[in-house]
């Protein structure tokens, strides 16, 4: 889509919803436009379904959630311009006090916090993890040592992001919970401080004041534990700038703040959160030991019925708190991988094979765009409204995703989940990753691909019958 109709089309969106007075949250992610309305009928969702620009309109989480496709953000940016603050605030973020988490459900509001505490991080692991598959190349071509100090600085730079990923956890937890982000990191920053770190490694016991025991667990690289602290310290750093008088609150809060939630986070609740990472990670090794093929092969199968709904974005930390604490993901990311590749690679035989002019174009490019990691245009354009495409590469995916888990393959940093993210899977100081899920991704690829094909041939059969 051009430039100059963006304006024109986020005109006609606003209208269509039901105008700017009955909009009463806005944001976006990657494809869609998220509008938390007032009163959900008076959304016009075939008329928006039927704007040039847009994919598909739907309700799906509590919100009217209208699928533009890579342009979203220019899109959104044209929006703002006509709602005024009201997309703006927070970044597009829904206030805590809208109606909108009043008619989400429990899980709703789960998967958003979820999502919206992961989702701004999501560079940063991806540029580490990309570090470290390239200091993995460097040393399977014997370019580099793991005994050169070129390696350990290199090495360094690559974990740099997940030893003090708590702190990093702890600013997005705050944003999303609307308290104070620097604070929040600066409690992550006591968990991951240097003196604690050698207290757990001398192993001797910790007592506070003598009497209050400290916990010897060691936090760098930990997700759950700072996620539960902070769920702590937002309604605290609230009450306490309630009840605090603002000509001493600027020093009086922190202060307070950080003795309660760092003694708080070192003697109850860090452990509490280390003990359910522990299970999580007991789990991600025992299904990885007993039972690989079958996660991946339910994840690539079933991912893209998630996204249809919209519920997909509650899964993705499953990624990053394996490879926090495993150093690999083996399961969210080979099982959405395939999952976007089946998807992409049916959108695609059907628009080659169409003999209608609009089904190729929406087609191919829709399915370019889901090898790229973006399934969305071809969900809604494509797959879905067609059904068999939608089933074909679900199976596809899932017998790639069988071949992924039965080789245990690893990913080592998170990302895109299209074809862009192939060098992800080199880690360990090894290739071997790497071709093994380019061989799954070839299966995807070929079951997809002959499947769909077999469909829609015999869909022009029947279509030509019909017309006979």
């Amino acid at each position: 889509m051009a430039k100059r109709d963006y304006a024109g089309l986020a005109k006609s969106i606003v209208e269509l919803v039901g105008g700017t007075e009955n909009i009463e949250s806005l944001h976006h992610c990657q494809t869609r436009l998220r509008f938390g309305l007032r009163d959900e009928d008076k959304a016009q969702t075939e008329k928006i379904t039927a704007l040039d620009g847009v994919v598909t309109a739907l309700m799906s989480g509590g919100m009217y959630q209208v699928v533009i496709g890579m342009d979203v953000a220019d899109v959104y940016d044209e929006v703002v311009k006509i709602t005024g603050d009201l997309g703006a605030e927070n970044g597009g973020v829904v206030p805590d006090d809208s109606a909108e988490d009043k008619k989400r459900t429990p899980f709703d509001v789960i998967a958003d916090f979820i999502s919206g505490i992961f989702s701004p991080i999501v560079p940063a692991l991806a540029g580490a993890g990309m570090v470290k598959a390239l200091l993995a190349v460097l040393v399977a071509f014997s370019l580099v040592s793991p005994k050169d100090q070129t390696y350990v600085i290199i090495n360094m730079i690559g974990d740099a992001t997940f030893a003090f990923l708590p702190i990093l956890l702890a600013y997005s937890t705050a944003q999303k919970l609307k308290c104070n982000p620097v604070l929040a990191a600066v409690t992550a920053g006591i968990m991951c401080h240097a003196t604690w770190t050698g207290l757990v490694t001398t192993g001797d016991p910790v007592t506070l004041f003598g009497f209050l025991p400290l916990y010897l667990i060691k936090y760098t690289g930990s997700v759950i534990p700072i996620v539960l602290v902070i769920l702590v310290q937002a309604p605290l750093e609230k009450f306490l700038n309630r009840i605090v008088p603002k000509s001493i609150r600027l020093v009086i809060v922190p202060m307070v703040v950080f003795l309660v939630m760092g003694i708080l986070a070192l003697a109850v609740i860090g452990p509490v959160g280390d003990w359910v990472g522990t299970i999580f990670t007991a789990v991600f090794t025992w299904l990885s030991t007993n039972a690989a093929w079958l996660e991946v092969m339910l994840m690539a199968g079933t991912y893209s019925i998630l996204v249809i709904f919209g519920l997909h974005h509650g899964l993705a930390p499953l990624g990053t708190m394996q490879l926090a604490s495993m150093g690999y993901d083996a399961v969210f990311g080979p099982g959405v991988l395939c999952a976007n590749i089946g998807q992409g690679i049916a959108s695609l035989v059907c628009g080659l094979t169409s003999h209608d002019e609009k089904t190729r174009e929406i087609g191919t490019s829709a399915g370019i765009t889901g090898l790229m990691g973006i399934t969305e245009p071809a969900l809604y354009g494509i797959n879905v409204p067609k059904k068999y495409p939608l089933v074909c590469g679900a199976i596809g995916a899932a017998c790639g995703g069988l071949f992924a888990g039965i080789c245990h393959v690893h990913r080592f940093a998170t990302g895109s989940s299209g074809l862009p993210a192939i060098p992800m899977y080199i880690g360990d100081n090894t290739l071997n990753y790497m071709y093994e899920i380019i061989i799954a991704l070839a299966i995807t690829s070929v079951v997809t691909g002959i499947l769909t094909f077999i469909m829609a041939r015999k869909e022009q059969k029947a279509a030509e019958k019909a017309t006979a």
